[in-house]
């Protein structure tokens, strides 16, 4: 089953003590980032918050450079911590981290990482284990209509939070 987050549904999950999992390569840290963060932050309130970050060796395999881990990680320590949740983060070496042999209430998704939750699932049945329910996080979009994503960041089309840097030839 799949969650958009802007169903009416969050309260009811939010009182629950859940396990929450989201991962991602976060660099730079950006608004649709953050979504995705707070997300995952709501939704463990009383419970457990995971967040995978890509190894360096994984996000070398990205189209532009990557920070190194450490700086990551400190970037989405300093964004959740003063939510008032003390996340663990991990290491991802593979695309799926701990989600595919450990139990989670929710997997947290933008569309981009939508299809990996579903082979997710798909190895966690074939080896007997219940599915994670699935909460999509729709892109936030820049001021130019399309989506806000690091790519283009690091591209010079936009800033972290959406405004374009460079217009359109």
């Amino acid at each position: 089953m799949v969650w958009k987050h802007s169903f009416g549904t969050m309260a009811r999950m939010a009182r629950m003590a859940a396990r929450v999992a989201v991962g991602g390569t976060f660099d730079p840290l950006h608004d649709g980032h953050k979504a995705l963060l707070r997300k995952a932050v709501e939704l463990s309130r009383g419970g457990e918050l995971l967040v995978g970050i890509t190894s360096d060796v994984m996000a070398g395999k990205k189209c532009h450079d990557v920070a190194e881990y450490s700086l990551r990680y400190e970037d989405v320590s300093r964004f959740i911590r003063p939510q008032g949740i003390a996340p663990a983060i991990v290491r991802l070496d593979d695309p799926y981290g701990p989600t595919v042999h450990d139990d989670f209430d929710y997997l947290v998704v933008s569309p981009e990482t939508y299809p990996a939750s579903l082979e997710i699932n798909r190895l966690r049945k074939e080896n007997g284990l219940v599915e994670i329910e699935v909460v999509l996080v729709d892109y936030v979009i820049a001021d130019d209509g399309l989506p806000i994503s690091s790519t283009r960041i690091k591209n010079g089309e936009i800033d972290k939070h959406g405004r374009v840097l460079v217009s359109g030839r």
